[in-house]
């Protein structure tokens, strides 16, 4: 149980590395821990078990954050812009002019950044209180995990996580055994054994004995390696050596043990889990970096205008400016031109700073945390099994959303639900599990499907489904072979039995295939119920029976089979055995030639649905020749060398002549709309990496399931060199076979050259953690990198956190692009750290990754929408947010530069100072935020439809370097016809009563009006998706300008602060002129028409993508029929019989060390397993096709279509069909916030509900130049 404590935070200092405690220089090459010694082992400076993920504390806030702000070129541009402007000589404006602005830019970011850590912080908090059983002064205390030292003694019960890493002492299990799960670590549910050492199983659940207990522990230093521990344990003057299996680390859970006692020796952040977790490291977008440089750009460009206008008003001076100074004198400590110059030039870098006002990073955050809120408000991300929304954890990353070009995810937990369901089976050439109507046409099996009625059996699963209740039937009619299938389910394992209540089973497995087959069989009446060292009982329908175990043949990965060797009731010795197809075949009797042909298309059609194979088969041995060959097996067994060789080599004597009895067929459920989601980001130019601590042939199943493998692919290349040269050489030769030879001939003189090139072919490649290790040596990285892009699939297995994130760090550096890491669980935190956009799904493995992401949900599909919608629109907001706002600033600020050529370089302004006071604040910032906010270039269904709309932004083409030279070209052009327009047309003019208009104040209201308006008109323009906010900000906008504009110019406000409004009637005076709004229009009609002409010619001449999907939208063209589109799922006859990351518990069973009882082990028992071995699946070359199409979920949908399917000797594809998925959402938002939501979603009304079509798994979607629409299978 996690308890969160209320009240107040609880900041520690902060500790980034486990050496923290110690000085660079004096690293712990070594670790001493005695036991219940606090005392000894606090001179040693170690960790204590207190986590944190956060960056501040309260003492480092302010400072830190100040730090990172500044980091902003921005921000300290216009601190120094407010340093110059406290000096009297040089300002022409007021201080508080930029002051104000700055310090309300810094305040609404810390407030934001210290929301986030508060976050992080309760999330620590709910961690660190966790509680645990602690050995204080010889009692037990319960105490939380933050106050856990290195060197207590800690008692974990059933299902408890592990607190520490802890050397394990003793156990409620037989000789110091327990049982863990280590999901947190490698993404694996299946249980790994520990056991004690025989010395400290002894210790028992003594607790005077174990708080007497005084062991030292010598071992290495604290490191990240989770396969590896070394070190020994000193007690009552003898050394016992410690390895892996006496470690229990953090994050595991204790699994079917009541009880264990542990002793600390890593903790907090110097344990294994955190060392894989990497450092919190600031993350900023892509656009964040690129503002930096233009920031730096127009420092650079505000130098050269204000150096020009520093020499031309020298020259005035000299020239005209003396003969004026009997009424315009200069200052006492003025003595020449040139310093009059050198000052002027302050007064213009301060007039024009404007340029990059500090109101866009105040925009730009609030837009940021509103995109956030679009996604955590977003129906669509909702999943209500779970009652979990969508969470954006961060508010500065929405942009780059919309930037991702690699994504790189777990597979266990985040493509697939880790459950594995008995789907199908074929027995004695009869396949069970289809189910056909009164016509004999196959139904498509759907949740509404009614499920068999096991209620025969009262020891059956609730939870089981299955629907073809012929199967049932034959078990009950006593079919032969039908029993003898399921009677090998029952047996041929090493599932631990749990029944802590009597008829509630509860089955413990190294791997969730097993389970589902221990689980099938116990609802079709063969229910497995307990086992010994030498017997196994089966409840076989009702009636229980004892089988004698002889020997268990365990698998590995050489082998792929396993097999058990038993002795019936009636003294029969049989030999059952489960394994590859491709290994089973080879060793059948030759009578089972006819069913294993059928067999063998019955095993292509359930691999063409993605199901995961496995072959049964049986033998009936003769005592004789069964006794014979034990004693051989007892000899090979003790045999001092060539030990494995000469028991693998007994077991394929034996296991020979096989009679086959059939297949299974089982579902590792992916997690719903993987698939789709996964075709769908492919089609958007998205590359997804799979990094999985599973095993290769596991990995490659899912794969398949999930369409990322297919067997139309070109090549698949495994790298599985047991050495380095042996990796570079498989690399080198993949990258030949792909690209050929000149793909590399300059790789020694252009080490840093990433070769990449568009196949038409497609390949993938498969590498695993150890020949990983090897491929991402700084010699080999480039070799890995360049072979990798060039594969459509790349698949990583058996990594470690580690080397998650050194992939993720070396595709971020050396290919310069976005990446996003997606997973959820521990083993996946570090990757997520490292990557631009961290993921957290929220499954079955804990919420580390949850507490580390930067976006979280709850299922994998949600992340298409997240990208392809929210990150899309965010990005595309952003961009014409910056666009619009330096063209903006430009034009309004560049008209001083004009102005100063006709005000003798005087560092006048032409503005009413309340105008450039409140430009940015008030006339221009709601229109530009709603613009940010709410514009929509495609409605998301069209974002979902036409996933290549994701482009632009993995291109940067929206705004970039260029993008901002146009948006500035543009501001200034704006800039010359604000200012030459009115000076030209006024020039001469004079007012129904014949007054003039052409003062100076006059003119800086006509153009202040006309800026106004021009800008109001030119983000009319930009806007493509109106909202009622969008209209009161615009129109308003220009409203509250001229109900502001007379209010300074009252003789009011100037009587009481004459130096302040020294506008004086001039609105008045002017604005009530035809002649100055006829000068207004023509400015207006100058400034606005040749943007519309350009983008007119442009639009007509070379459309873009977005602007084809418009047209189709507005001009409501698009075929309102949904296609349906076939996801073609080729066959591929595999075997999916997983294993784990060590052999299996055959060799423990056996032995007896894992039973309560002291029963000695057989005779014919089996010792340990051969070493293990990677190795290649064979792929067979029969191919084909099933033709079908499959409906969407609602049968009363008119695209429904009858699924056929012919189940004979052709292969088969797999057909996806998607229907529309309705997403109400209205009543789920306060009310307050509800407008602001339907208006991002571009719902107009909350009852209204928005449907869309998921994109469908190959359909690849492009645009014509006469805008139909092309399907490209």
């Amino acid at each position: 149980m996690t308890h969160t404590e209320k009240g107040t935070w609880t900041f520690w200092p902060s500790r980034t590395k486990w050496t923290s405690c110690r000085t660079s220089h004096d690293p712990e090459e070594e670790r001493r821990v005695r036991a219940n010694d606090r005392e000894y082992n606090g001179k040693f400076m170690y960790a204590h078990n207190h986590i944190k993920t956060s960056k501040y504390n309260i003492f480092t806030f302010l400072p830190i954050n100040l730090y990172e702000q500044f980091q902003r070129v921005a921000n300290a541009y216009f601190l120094c812009l407010l340093i110059l402007q406290l000096i009297p000589q040089i300002s022409s404006l007021s201080w508080f002019t930029t002051c104000v602005p700055l310090a309300l830019v810094l305040l609404v970011t810390a407030v934001k950044d210290a929301t986030d850590d508060y976050f992080r912080h309760r999330s620590d908090r709910q961690v660190n209180t966790r509680q645990s059983q602690v050995l204080i002064e010889g009692k037990l205390q319960r105490e939380k995990w933050m106050n856990v030292h290195v060197g207590d003694i800690i008692k974990l019960e059933n299902n408890q996580f592990i607190a520490a890493d802890l050397l394990l002492l003793s156990s409620s299990e037989p000789n110091g055994l327990c049982y863990i799960e280590t999901a947190e670590l490698d993404g694996e549910t299946n249980l790994k054994v520990r056991q004690a050492l025989p010395i400290t199983s002894e210790l028992g659940a003594n607790i005077t004995q174990l708080a007497e207990f005084d062991g030292e522990v010598v071992c290495e230093a604290p490191n990240n390696r989770l396969d590896r521990f070394t070190g020994t344990l000193t007690w009552k003057d003898s050394k016992y050596s410690l390895e892996n299996q006496r470690l229990l680390l953090r994050g595991c859970m204790l699994r079917n043990t009541d009880w264990c006692f542990g002793m600390v020796i890593f903790a907090g952040l110097q344990t294994k889990l955190m060392q894989n977790c990497g450092k919190t490291k600031l993350k900023r977008t892509s656009i964040d970096r690129l503002l930096n440089t233009l920031v730096l750009w127009i420092f650079g460009l505000l130098l050269c205008l204000g150096f020009t206008l520093s020499i031309g008003s020298s020259i005035w001076e000299y020239n005209v400016g003396k003969h004026f100074q009997i009424y315009l004198q200069w200052e006492p400590n003025m003595d020449s031109a040139v310093f009059y110059g050198f000052l002027t030039f302050w007064s213009y870098i301060i007039i024009l700073n404007t340029v990059v006002p500090i109101s866009l990073y105040v925009s730009m955050e609030i837009i940021r945390l509103m995109q956030s809120y679009f996604i955590s408000w977003d129906m669509g991300m909702y999943h209500s099994g779970q009652d979990m929304p969508a969470e954006a954890r961060t508010t500065t990353l929405t942009e780059q959303l919309g930037q991702v070009e690699y994504v790189f995810s777990d597979k266990t937990g985040t493509l697939t639900q880790n459950i594995m369901t008995f789907n199908k089976c074929s027995i004695n050439g009869t396949v069970y599990g289809e189910v056909y109507d009164d016509y004999g046409h196959k139904v498509e099996i759907t949740e509404s499907t009614p499920c068999v009625d096991f209620s025969f059996n009262p020891l059956e699963d609730a939870h089981f489904r299955f629907h073809d209740a012929t199967l049932v039937k034959a078990v009950q009619d006593g079919d032969m072979p039908v029993q003898e299938f399921f009677r090998l389910l029952a047996l041929c394992h090493t599932v631990m039995p749990e029944e802590k209540v009597e008829g509630e089973l509860v089955y413990q497995a190294q791997s969730p295939d097993e389970g589902a087959l221990v689980t099938a069989a116990r609802n079709f009446g063969f229910v497995f119920r307990g086992r010994t060292p030498e017997t196994i009982t089966v409840v076989e329908m009702g009636k229980s029976v004892d089988y004698q175990l002889l020997a268990i043949l365990d698998f590995n990965n050489v082998r792929k089979r396993m097999s058990v060797i038993v002795k019936t009731p009636d003294g029969q010795i049989k030999l059952y055995c489960k394994g590859a197809d491709t290994i089973l075949f080879e060793r059948l009797n030759p009578s089972n030639e006819n069913l294993k042909r059928i067999t063998s298309e019955h095993l292509n059609m359930f691999a063409g649905e993605g199901l995961r194979t496995l072959v049964l088969a049986y033998k009936d041995l003769d005592r004789t020749s069964f006794k014979e060959w034990t004693k051989r097996l007892h000899t090979a067994s003790t045999a001092l060398e060539d030990r494995e060789q000469l028991v693998d080599a007994l077991c394929e004597e034996i296991e020979r002549d096989l009679i086959l009895l059939g297949a299974t067929a089982i579902e590792d459920k992916l997690q719903e709309g993987v698939a789709e989601t996964l075709v769908a980001l492919s089609l958007a130019n998205i590359k997804i990496w799979i990094l999985t601590g599973d095993k290769l042939e596991t990995a490659m199943n899912v794969a398949y399931s999930c369409n990322m493998l297919r067997d139309d692919m070109s090549e698949v290349f495994i790298i599985s060199g047991p050495t380095a040269v042996e990796v570079q050489k498989q690399l080198r030769n993949a990258k030949d076979h792909i690209g050929g030879p000149l793909t590399h001939k300059n790789d020694i003189h252009t080490d840093d050259c990433v070769f990449e090139e568009t196949m038409n072919a497609e390949y993938a490649l498969i590498i695993s953690g150890p020949c990983l290790a090897y491929a991402l040596e700084a010699e080999m990285q480039h070799l890995l990198l360049d072979t990798a892009c060039l594969c459509k699939t790349v698949i990583c297995c058996r990594v470690t956190p580690l080397q998650k994130a050194q992939v993720v760090e070396l595709v971020k550096k050396q290919k310069q692009a976005v990446t996003l890491a997606i997973g959820d669980g521990a083993n996946d935190v570090s990757m997520i750290k490292t990557a631009h956009i961290g993921v957290g799904i929220s499954g079955e493995e804990g919420r580390q990754a949850v507490l580390v992401s930067d976006y979280s949900f709850a299922q994998f599909c949600f992340l298409q929408r997240l990208l392809l919608v929210h990150g899309r629109w965010s990005y595309h907001r952003m961009c014409k947010f910056l666009r619009y706002f330096f063209y903006k600033n430009f034009a309004f600020t560049l008209v001083h530069f004009w102005f100063a050529f006709f005000c003798g370089f005087s560092a006048q302004t032409i503005y009413d100072q309340w105008f450039i006071t409140l430009f940015n604040v008030i006339y221009t910032s709601q229109p530009v935020l709603a613009l940010g906010l709410f514009d929509q270039d495609v409605s998301e269904q069209n974002s979902l439809r036409y996933p290549k709309l994701y482009e632009p932004g993995q291109q940067r083409q929206l705004f970039n370097k260029r993008q901002f030279l146009l948006c500035s070209l543009n501001g200034i052009g704006t800039s010359l016809a604000l200012f030459f327009v009115p000076y030209c047309a006024l020039g001469h003019s004079l007012k129904e009563d014949g007054t003039t208009v052409t003062d100076h104040q006059s003119f800086a209201v006509v153009i202040s009006t006309s800026l106004i308006i021009v800008v109001s008109i030119q983000i009319g323009l930009d806007t493509n998706y109106w909202t009622p906010i969008n209209h009161v900000c615009i129109w308003g906008s220009v409203a509250m300008y001229f109900f502001i504009v007379f209010a300074p110019h009252r003789s009011s406000t100037f009587d009481e602060l004459p130096k302040y409004f020294p506008f004086f009637g001039t609105a008045h005076n002017c604005l009530t002129c035809r002649t100055v709004w006829l000068v207004i229009l023509l400015t207006t009609v100058t400034c606005i028409m040749p943007g519309v002409v350009f983008r007119f010619v442009q639009r007509e001449l070379c459309p873009t993508l977005i602007e084809k999907v418009r047209h189709l939208q507005v001009s409501k063209k698009q075929n309102p029929l949904k296609q349906s589109h076939r996801l073609a799922r080729r066959a591929s006859r595999r075997s999916a019989y997983a294993f784990s990351h060590q052999e299996g518990f055959g060799e423990l069973i056996t032995s007896g060390r894992n039973m309560r009882g002291s029963m000695a082990p057989p005779q014919g028992k089996l010792q340990s397993s051969t070493s293990w071995v990677d190795s290649m699946l064979k792929r067979i070359a029969e191919q084909g096709m099933r033709i079908g199409s499959s409906s969407p979920k609602s049968m009363a949908s008119p695209r429904n279509i009858a699924l056929r399917k012919n189940h004979t000797a052709e292969s088969k594809q797999r057909i996806f069909g998607l229907g529309p998925q309705d997403h109400c959402v209205s009543h789920v938002l306060p009310p307050t916030l509800r407008l602001l939501h339907l208006c991002a979603l571009g719902l107009p009304s909350c009852t209204k509900k928005v449907t869309w079509e998921k994109v469908l798994s190959n359909l690849c979607y492009s645009m014509e130049p006469t805008g139909s629409q092309r399907c490209a299978l």
